[in-house]
């Protein structure tokens, strides 16, 4: 009797220590954030909607630098694309150009022979945001989940695609992958710069200042502003988003946790008229992610917003398109994580040919997803209503 209420007693301290960590280092977090007023910038831009676009222009782009390459990405993995990437970031690096790979510690699998090999070769490598002390529990939660690439700072890479094989459909398990990535070519890449080189000093505590890092830049025809956050204001973005549609939102996300805020906002634009729309994936790639999902279910289907499940493979996109006048494509997925926890990059774009080119191929998504159903909604198995009911509990951490 004596141990099993020590045990409980050792159970009851863990938990708290870890709720007041985690509590205590988003304070911290949200403390030191500011909010950072980005200029709109003209640039030319172009949509990469499949991994084999993503990587072969991105390769491409890599392999004319003359400078320096900066590339950093949540997931970079020891696999067949990876080995490809990193090859040809050696490469550049024995040609004696710059190039720096930072990686989240959590998110990324390579083996410290593969780094070893990437240093050897001349490419500097760090980790994004090392666990740190007082707040072990709140800092091992936090990830770095940009995904930025920067060519010469005249060419520069942002949005959902990861570095692995599964981002290129080759995964059985999930099959197709599906996703967007941008290429910005000229005025824009700046601000990618700036961001990748703040994170840099941050995972590094080196300063990089030079002119080549920031050469002169051409403009181009679609108006854009790269939005960088950490854990704080990225929320408030969306709210603001949401509450200028007039006529309609369209949200393409992997993971739906909207949070109270987010979600009355959605409600509120569908009952005052606007054609709310919103695609996930039928199929989860992380236990209990789509779960959580499902208690906001209800309430926006009473309310009017339409739902649908893409199943031709998995949906890993995160886009938003407000009224045909400002479309987001980025790193932020619209889950409380990517909202108060994790470090992420977005683009807003305010281009009406741009838009509607993002347009058509959602509504390609759109044509062959399964909508879902009050009726549907309302058979879920008392074990799946369970897992809901977990995956609501430590929804903030999913």
């Amino acid at each position: 009797m004596i141990l099993a209420l020590t045990v409980l007693a050792v159970v009851i301290l863990i938990l708290v220590w870890l709720r007041l960590d985690f509590i205590g280092g988003m304070k911290v977090q949200k403390s030191e954030a500011h909010k950072r007023t980005q200029h709109t910038r003209q640039g030319h831009v172009s949509l990469l909607p499949t991994g084999d676009e993503v990587f072969r222009t991105m390769f491409q782009d890599i392999e004319q630098a003359k400078s320096h390459i900066h590339v950093l990405f949540y997931i970079f993995k020891d696999d067949s694309i990876s080995t490809k990437m990193a090859n040809l970031l050696k490469e550049k690096a024995k040609q004696g150009i710059e190039v720096r790979l930072l990686v989240d510690r959590m998110g990324s699998k390579l083996s410290k022979k593969s780094i070893q090999q990437l240093k050897n070769a001349g490419v500097s490598f760090a980790y994004s945001h090392p666990i740190q002390w007082p707040y072990l529990f709140f800092t091992f939660n936090r990830r770095n989940h940009r995904k930025i690439t920067i060519v010469d700072g005249k060419i520069g890479f942002v949005g959902g695609y990861n570095v692995g094989d599964e981002y290129l459909g080759r995964d059985p398990k999930f099959g197709p992958w599906r996703d967007f990535h941008l290429r910005i070519e000229g005025d824009g890449v700046q601000d990618l710069q700036e961001q990748f080189l703040e994170d840099w000093r941050v995972a590094t505590n080196k300063e990089l200042k030079s002119d080549r890092y920031y050469p002169n830049l051409k403009q181009g025809p679609i108006p854009l502003r790269i939005l960088p956050t950490d854990g704080v204001f990225l929320e408030e973005t969306f709210i603001d988003l949401i509450r200028q549609a007039k006529t309609t939102i369209t949200i393409g996300t992997p993971y739906f946790i909207p949070g109270k805020a987010l979600q009355g906002e959605l409600m509120a634009a569908a009952k005052r008229g606007v054609a709310v729309r919103l695609l996930v994936p039928k199929q989860g790639d992380h236990p209990l992610v789509k779960e959580a999902a499902f208690p906001y279910f209800h309430e926006l289907l009473e309310a009017g917003v339409e739902i649908y499940r893409y199943y031709r493979g998995f949906f890993h996109a995160k886009v938003v398109v407000i009224d045909r006048q400002v479309c987001d494509i980025g790193t932020a997925n619209f889950d409380k994580r990517s909202f108060h926890i994790n470090h992420e990059i977005n683009c807003l774009i305010y281009d009406p040919d741009f838009i509607k080119a993002v347009e058509n191929e959602v509504e390609h998504d759109f044509s062959i997803s399964e909508r879902l159903t009050m009726k549907q909604l309302e058979k879920r198995s008392l074990f799946h209503r369970g897992k809901e009911r977990v995956g609501t509990m430590i929804s903030g951490l999913l």
